[in-house]
């Protein structure tokens, strides 16, 4: 009798083995030549938001989960020291133009002087030469024409470097505006927030990341591919990306990157078989235009399997077909 129960086990166990072997057939039948599938999983390039300068966090406006487009405020730092600053430096502005002002106003008046004693000397110069003026009263003109030259000279040195001082102080104004733009963390291009890192009032260093984006314009698969078929890969070529949780749709992607290296190999390779156990990353990037079209259901860490052309003549079957969701269809979220 036990032997009899052990045996309808066993035919049971082999009887579920072959439904689900012809199941996994039927859903799952044989790529034609020319055409690689792999197992792999969303991924997208990660942007951190991250502080310039050290201080406190003032407040963070986003959560988890949010979707955010460039330029959206992502958190504020506390920035009345900064403002103290900048209004001390336009204070600093300020007086160095008015004395940029007062130094073209003293050139003007040193300008004057130099002409009357030009003048002056010219015409002690014609009653010396005729004998109407003593050398005396000729010396005492040419000093003061150079004494009026060399103040002129002094103005002139004055105003630039008042205007030095001007270009300096408004270089300070910018540097100080621009640190308190740098206290409004906004986001640098459009994507979703993965982590909140940071909470307001929190006090953090120079270049602490407060929250790291998810580039929803950048959604890439990653898969592993063998070398004889990555080896025939074209960076360009089409691919093919079919989603764990939505099988009944086909996403388009394209190569992007096909790794130089190895990623993980044999302790030695020195035999045609142990060189077909190498495998290399393959990249499978989502058009950008599509990711902009469903940009609210885009996640990563998606499981799936990506399929590509080995060969350039070859034909993607009739299940490889791109199929995508109406866009405002939820399905498959």
């Amino acid at each position: 009798m036990r032997a009899w129960k052990v045996g309808v086990v066993v035919l049971a166990v082999v009887l579920a083995g072959g439904v689900f072997y012809g199941w996994w057939e039927w859903m799952h039948p044989g790529l034609p030549d020319g055409i690689a599938a792999a197992n792999g999983r969303l991924e997208a390039e990660q942007v951190q938001v991250a502080t310039k300068f050290a201080g406190r966090v003032e407040s963070v406006l986003v959560e988890e989960g949010d979707l955010v487009k460039a330029g959206t405020v992502i958190a504020r730092m506390d920035a009345r020291e900064v403002r103290a600053q900048l209004q001390e430096a336009q204070a600093q502005q300020s007086a160095a133009e008015n004395q940029e002002d007062e130094a073209e106003a003293a050139i003007s008046a040193r300008q004057a002087d130099r002409v009357l004693a030009k003048r002056e000397l010219t015409r002690i110069d014609s009653l010396h030469r005729h004998g109407y003026a003593s050398t005396e009263l000729f010396d005492r003109a040419r000093a003061k024409m150079d004494a009026a030259e060399a103040a002129y000279q002094a103005a002139q040195a004055s105003l630039r470097q008042a205007v030095s001082g001007v270009d300096a102080a408004r270089a300070t104004v910018d540097r100080v505006r621009t640190m308190l733009e740098d206290a409004t963390l906004v986001a640098p291009r459009d994507g979703r927030v993965q982590y909140k890192l940071i909470q307001s009032g929190e006090v953090v260093g120079a270049g602490t990341a407060v929250v790291t984006l998810l580039d929803l314009t950048d959604i890439y698969m990653t898969i592993f591919l063998p070398a004889h078929d990555a080896g025939a890969l074209a960076l360009g070529s089409e691919a093919r990306l079919v989603l764990d949780p939505a099988p009944q749709y086909v996403i388009p992607a394209t190569v992007t990157f096909v790794a130089a290296d190895a990623q993980f190999t044999p302790k030695t390779v020195e035999t045609a078989d142990e060189r077909e156990k190498l495998m290399f990353r393959i990249k499978l990037t989502i058009p950008a235009a599509l990711l902009k079209t469903y940009e609210d259901r885009a996640k990563t860490g998606v499981r799936g399997i990506g399929y590509v052309r080995t060969k350039r003549d070859a034909v993607w079957p009739a299940k490889l077909n791109v199929k995508l969701p109406p866009a405002g269809d939820n399905a498959g979220r």
